[in-house]
């Protein structure tokens, strides 16, 4: 039996305690105030003597914008600095005209928009998709938390600044780089800017990971298993070679492990890199390797390898599906785990101990027992094991991280992404309401 896992007996102990834990769902940091509800919310409470109160008792659905709440969201719009945003591009100017006018239709129509502004920042990533290089990710939070909802409980709650505040990232490592913007001197500059750019790509994931996650870190060249916001296992890996092989960002799900797969090579192999013919002209070497060729209609030729000892996604690889053909995987060639940089394969992920990740993932998705796992795993037998529970796995891009130690540490930009997102976040919107 291959000997994958290195200290199987201590890992068991782990996932034995993990297993027995729960885990956390996703939450959301509130309810919505339903209509049906029909519950008004006080806001102030009765000035003596009088029958007048200071702030009109809301309703559900009531989205007018008196006064107090107004004066809340102009001192949100400065809390944005601590962000790495910058509080200009939010109008406090127009806002603060809008008050002094007094409280009425312009009021509302401004301060509603200047909420949404903020919302969408919050939520989504002040950087446009534009500036997004390889950013194939679906962000559900826009759904999740919509902004006409957040308002309305804004308004009702009073609590403008908690509101927009629960939008932001719920991950650990978001919350350090954030400690380190404010304090990091104003004259470096270099240092601030890499910092906003990297507290925006947090922006960009969903607010909520999930209790049970994988997060890659491409220019780091690092996966971590994260379980209920502790970091409980981290794995080193290869990702893809700048150019057309870069890995991209992206958030999908793990709903199996394959034990001993077959590969269909891309067509870009088969055809860009030549494998085709090479298996055509060479049966013997292809016989060596796996690989079986068959004509297409039409001329093409599909090549698909064989599972075994020299199958190029190893022993395992996670079932992640999506249309662009990325996923997770083990690799004959582990002898490049100890290469410092490790972007070297076709935009893949290949992992380091991919089976000791196998086993955990099926474990923690409930699929079945290691015992099984790794009598499956030395049968040689192409086989699928289902997670009754999915895991979501995200491929990030952060070239700024804090370290265990607490040291914020750069990573080299591998794909040279960071420009395009440190001059959008340079170029400062005027907007007009």
């Amino acid at each position: 039996m291959l000997d994958p896992l290195r200290s199987l007996g201590a890992l068991l102990a782990l996932l034995g305690a993990l297993v027995s834990l729960p885990v956390a769902a996703q939450r959301l940091a509130f309810e919505p105030v339903l209509e049906r509800d029909g519950v008004q919310v006080m806001a102030a409470q009765w000035e003596p003597g009088t029958i007048r109160r200071t702030v009109p008792p809301r309703v559900a659905g009531d989205m007018s914008w008196p006064l107090a709440r107004a004066q809340a969201l102009r001192r949100a719009i400065d809390d944005v600095a601590m962000e790495g945003l910058d509080p200009a591009e939010y109008r406090p100017d127009l806002l603060e005209a809008a008050m002094a006018a007094g409280e009425g239709p312009e009021l509302d129509r401004v301060a509603a928009t200047i909420f949404g502004w903020l919302v969408a920042d919050y939520r989504d990533g002040r950087t446009p998709l534009s500036a997004r290089t390889s950013y194939l990710m679906e962000d559900p939070d826009a759904a999740l938390l919509p902004t006409d909802a957040l308002m309305e409980r804004a308004l009702a709650t009073g609590d403008i600044r908690g509101t927009l505040a629960s939008l932001l990232p719920s991950h650990p490592d978001y919350a350090a780089l954030r400690a380190h913007l404010s304090i990091t001197p104003a004259e470096d500059t270099a240092r601030l800017n890499r910092i906003r750019a990297n507290l925006d790509r947090w922006r960009w994931l969903p607010r909520d990971l999930g209790g049970l996650h994988l997060l890659v870190n491409v220019p780091e060249f690092m996966l971590r298993l994260n379980v209920n916001g502790e970091m409980m296992r981290s794995y080193r890996v290869i990702v893809g070679r700048p150019g057309r092989s870069a890995t991209p960002m992206m958030a999908e799900m793990v709903e199996g492990v394959i034990f001993n797969p077959n590969w269909t090579v891309p067509q870009s192999i088969v055809v860009g890199e030549g494998l085709g013919n090479r298996v055509l002209n060479n049966p013997a070497w292809a016989r060596s390797m796996g690989y079986t060729a068959t004509r297409l209609p039409g001329g093409g030729v599909s090549v698909v390898q064989a599972p075994g000892p020299r199958n190029a996604l190893g022993l395992m690889k996670l079932d992640m599906p999506n249309p662009h053909a990325i996923f997770l995987h083990d690799t004959p060639s582990r002898n490049l785990f100890g290469q410092e940089v490790r972007a070297l394969s076709h935009g893949c992920v290949r992992v380091q101990d991919a089976l000791e990740l196998a086993v955990t993932l099926i474990l923690l998705g409930e699929g079945t027992t290691a015992h099984e796992a790794m009598r499956i795993s030395a049968s040689g037998q192409l086989t699928r094991v289902p997670l009754a529970k999915p895991i979501p796995v995200y491929l990030g891009y952060f070239t700024l991280r804090v370290a265990d130690d607490g040291q914020l540490t750069e990573y080299r930009d591998l794909y040279n992404r960071d420009g395009a997102v440190l001059a959008a976040l340079a170029q400062r919107r005027v907007r007009a309401i």
